[in-house]
């Protein structure tokens, strides 16, 4: 049997098994989480490659592909969990943010299945979703709860925002950009390099073939902005400077060969994970937190998160890094069920609505 909701955490409670929906960007995700940290299943149904074709997302043709896949990913979900709709004690769905067309595929899917099998839904926000992809189990390791308080990075494609976290719902945003996020910058500069979309693999890719060839060359040629930054703003981000940078490198060279794009591909993941890393140190300095939680798609950049596990493991020993496994980082289904599990908040179908504008705490 399952542990209960809080059990963990030291409060007992019943036993859940959530059907989780995720349909806010270009993915259509449906899962089964048991207990906020089991995963039954976890199907993504994605159309990465027909973006790639355009070289970004067309929210029109994201949610169409949505409509025809949100149902098949559901019945596989359940079907891989071997649960009936009966055994399903929660909908949960994410809400927002997110393109509008994508979440009115999700939401509206998770509110006719709520009315039709009479269950309540839980709306999400997809940004504590990939927060609480640090809460999910991971295959051939031992479990380890997050403890409060915690600081918690998020890293997206259109989010870099630093959130402290007193408890459960008790979330605070102490750091955020303030024009590209992360992922977005990554998505700039590879097609400014002429790598295929999603640019950050594409980026971390060619960035491995130079390192793996040019191991010990220092990295410092591109700027590393706001680094510094005191005061209020000392923990935002600003990466709009360092596209603009490569983009300044680019037009200089008359060509640019394999090698050269290897190896600005290096400079430009060398200079996003470094203020990542040096902003996220600010806040555990300051705040002192427990636990440290890095999630978001670009936490499933290898060298972020080995830059991440040398500080912790050397430098701050006496809080714990929780980082979810690269498929949890990218948007998918576990994650929301996770944060469904933990916020709660569940309402009749009737209250659900989504918000594509919905802020990072709220």
């Amino acid at each position: 049997m399952g542990r209960g909701l809080y059990e963990r955490n030291g409060t007992c409670a019943v036993v859940m098994n959530i059907l989780a929906i995720e349909a806010s960007c270009d993915e259509t995700a449906a899962a089964i989480v048991k207990d906020g940290t089991e995963v039954l299943s976890n199907v993504v149904a994605s159309s990465a490659e027909m973006h790639a074709k355009t070289g970004g997302i067309i929210p029109e043709t994201a949610a169409r592909q949505q409509v025809k896949s949100i149902m098949p990913v559901v019945d596989e979900a359940m079907s891989f969990a071997k649960v009936t709709q009966n055994e399903i004690d929660k909908i949960a769905v994410t809400v927002g943010p997110g393109l509008i067309g994508s979440l009115l595929v999700g939401v509206e899917t998770a509110k006719t299945l709520a009315r039709l099998w009479n269950k309540p839904v839980i709306p999400v926000n997809h940004m504590m979703g990939h927060v609480y992809a640090c809460f999910l189990e991971q295959e051939g390791k031992e479990y380890i709860v997050p403890i409060f308080p915690a600081i918690a990075l998020v890293v997206s494609g259109g989010h870099t925002d630093l959130i402290y976290m007193k408890g459960h719902g008790e979330t605070e945003l102490i750091g955020t950009t303030r024009d590209d996020a992360a992922g977005e910058c990554f998505d700039k500069c590879a097609r400014l390099l002429g790598l295929p979309y999603p640019g950050g693999p594409s980026i971390s890719k060619a960035a491995e073939e130079y390192l793996m060839k040019n191991l010990g060359n220092r990295l410092d040629l591109l700027p590393r902005p706001m680094i510094s930054a005191k005061g209020r703003h000392e923990m935002d981000w600003s990466f709009s400077g360092l596209k603009t940078a490569v983009l300044n490198r680019v037009k200089s060279a008359e060509s640019i060969n394999a090698k050269e794009v290897q190896r600005l591909a290096a400079e430009i993941q060398e200079a996003i994970c470094d203020v990542l890393v040096s902003k996220s140190l600010k806040a555990v300095r300051k705040y002192e937190p427990k636990s440290f939680l890095l999630s978001g798609g670009v936490a499933a950049n290898r060298n972020l998160r080995e830059k991440f596990a040398d500080e912790f493991s050397h430098n701050l020993t006496g809080i714990t890094l929780h980082v979810p496994e690269p498929k949890y980082c990218t948007d998918n289904a576990a994650m929301i069920g996770a944060a469904a599990y933990y916020l709660q908040g569940p309402a009749s179908w009737e209250s659900v609505f989504v918000d594509p504008q919905l802020s990072t705490t709220g």
